[in-house]
Parts: structure tokens; C-alpha cells; sequence
């Protein structure tokens, strides 16, 4: 019981947060102009301060465990490239195809994540390496898949497919920002008080405003249209990932922190930025949409049995 009211605590509030901002979008207050202005200052500002804060402040060189950021880059390359191939066979809507494989592997790692683990272990410099392992690869292989099953590229040719994806790449400003994470944290760079508390402020910003937006945008009837392909990703998200690699990470040895952060790269619902970077990228953003708000809803009961059952075999 308290592994659930656990869960519920952390899935709950996001998502009431973004039925708040659902329930704004009705009330008139908010519209479409609002959810893609907000959309793409979180993933211009917001998500990218994020992620820089989470990085930037440990200590990467005394944490740093080579086999473990492997293996979540491994895990997460395994994942997406599987989910990917299935979905080119069984999806027969090819506009659902990217949003589906996004939303599919895509964890909420550096949200959710990082809370699950500061909640069982306090501060832990295991999900930052975690982030490190996964996520850049999350959004590479998510600028891939919106890239090649984007709307606007059905009539791109193949070379033009592949030169755009490297650039919008080398453009993400997710991916930049890990990267300047780790030049900071490796260099040991300090910053000024009033400059700390400013990306800060701007990264307190990140949940919170991606949420709203997500829930303003949200086009119930639409998503009620989609609801198998919704639950497919769902079980896909928190079933079948942790069930097939939960055991190799075990096999490796991860207990503890460790495997937290494996559970929740593997486990966790999926991210509210597959919802911002589908809806950029003229992806179906009405299916991300839905997919985040089901395995957010169901994250509380399927984690909680994660949790129980590595509590009872001993690895956390």
C-alpha cells in the first residue's frame, strides 16, 4: 500500500495538472495559439534549462560507471529500434507511425524520473548518468522517426529524408543542452548565485507549462478515435519494455539507484515533450497526446507492481 500511495503521488498531480489545463482550454481561457507558442518555448527554453541544470550539477567524473550508461543507451536503442520495425508492419495508418514509435519508448526520464529516484534515495547522481545513457538517444531516434514518418516528408526522397534528420539533430536544443551539461560538469564551472537562480526559475517552468499545454491541446473525441493504437503504446511503455530487459539489467548486476533508473527509463509514462516535438515535426499529435495521458493514468498501478516486485526480489 505504500508503494501505491507512492505512485500515486508523483502520476496524480501531473495528471491533474494537465486536466487543468484542459479545463481551461474550455473555459475559453486558453487556445490554440497558446498551446503552440507554449509548445515551442518549452522546447526551445524550458525542457533544454531542464535538462542543463540536471546535468551541469554533479560531479560526472566521481560518479561516471561506463557499463551503466551503456547499457541504457543499449536498452533504449534496442527498444526504439524494435518498436519501429513492429510498427512498420502492424500499423496500418503510416501518418500514426512516428507518434506512435515516439510515444512507444520514450520515458519521462528527466521529469518523473529524476523525482521517483530523489523520493526513494534522496539526491542521486544515478539519474543524471541514466539521462546521460538515454536521452540524447531519445531524441535522436525521435528526430529520426518524426523526420522519415512526418507528414511533410511522404514525398521526400531518401537522401533528402536522411540530410534533413541530421540537421535537425545537430539543431535540437535537448541535445545541445546535455551536452553543454556535461562541459560544465566536467570542467567544474561554477556560476554566479544570481545565475543559478535564474535557470532555476526557468527550469521550475519545464513540467508544469509542458503539462498545461499537453492538456489544452488535448482533443478528447479525436484521441477516443485512436484509443487501441493508445493502449497498444501503453502496454508496449510499461509492460513489455521492463519486462524484457528488467531481467538483463539483473543479470548485469544493477541493484539499487541503479536499477531504479533503469526501471524508470524502461517504465516510466512517456514524456510530455514527444507530444511537443510530434506536434513541431507535423507528427499526429493527437495520438502522443492521448498516449501521454494513458500511461500517465496507468504508471501509478503499473510501477507500483515494478517497485514491489524488485522491492521482493531484493534489487532495490
Amino acid at each position: 500500500m505504500e508503494n501505491f500511495i507512492f505512485s500515486l503521488n508523483v502520476t496524480i498531480p501531473i495528471f491533474l495538472v494537465m486536466a487543468l489545463g484542459w479545463g481551461l482550454r474550455q473555459a475559453g481561457m486558453l487556445n490554440d495559439n497558446f498551446v503552440t507558442v507554449a509548445n515551442k518555448f518549452n522546447f526551445n527554453v524550458t525542457l533544454p534549462v531542464l535538462l542543463f541544470r540536471d546535468i551541469s550539477s554533479v560531479d560526472i567524473r566521481a560518479v561516471f560507471d561506463l557499463n551503466y550508461v551503456l547499457f541504457c543507451a543499449a536498452a533504449s536503442s534496442v527498444c526504439f529500434w524494435v518498436i519501429w520495425g513492429g510498427t512498420k508492419l502492424f500499423l496500418k495508418d503510416s501518418y500514426m507511425t512516428g507518434a506512435f514509435v515516439q510515444a512507444s519508448f520514450r520515458s519521462s526520464a528527466a521529469v518523473m524520473g529524476l523525482a521517483f529516484i530523489q523520493n526513494l534515495y534522496g539526491q542521486s547522481a544515478m539519474g543524471p548518468l541514466m539521462i546521460i545513457g538515454a536521452v540524447p538517444l531519445y531524441n535522436i531516434y525521435s528526430v529520426i522517426v518524426l523526420t522519415f514518418e512526418g507528414k511533410a516528408e511522404k514525398n521526400t526522397d531518401h537522401s533528402g529524408k536522411i540530410r534533413k534528420a541530421f540537421l535537425n539533430i545537430l539543431k535540437n536544443p535537448i541535445i545541445i543542452s546535455i551536452f553543454l551539461g556535461l562541459l560544465v560538469s566536467l570542467f567544474e564551472i561554477d556560476f554566479p548565485a544570481a545565475a543559478d537562480k535564474t535557470i532555476a526559475n526557468i527550469a521550475q517552468m519545464a513540467t508544469p507549462l509542458a503539462l498545461i499545454s499537453l492538456g489544452a491541446g488535448y482533443e478528447g473525441r479525436k484521441a477516443l478515435a485512436k484509443i487501441k493504437p493508445s493502449f497498444a503504446a501503453a502496454f508496449i511503455k510499461l509492460v513489455a519494455q521492463p519486462a524484457l530487459l528488467i531481467p538483463v539489467a539483473a543479470a548485469m548486476g544493477f541493484t539499487g539507484e541503479k536499477m531504479i533508473g533503469i526501471l524508470i527509463m524502461l517504465a516510466s509514462p512517456t514524456t510530455p515533450s514527444c507530444y511537443i516535438m510530434a506536434k513541431n515535426m507535423k507528427n499526429d499529435g493527437t495520438l502522443t497526446a492521448s498516449i501521454v495521458v494513458m500511461t500517465t493514468l496507468l504508471a501509478s498501478f503499473t510501477l507500483t507492481g515494478w517497485i514491489f516486485l524488485l522491492k521482493t526480489v531484493g534489487y532495490i
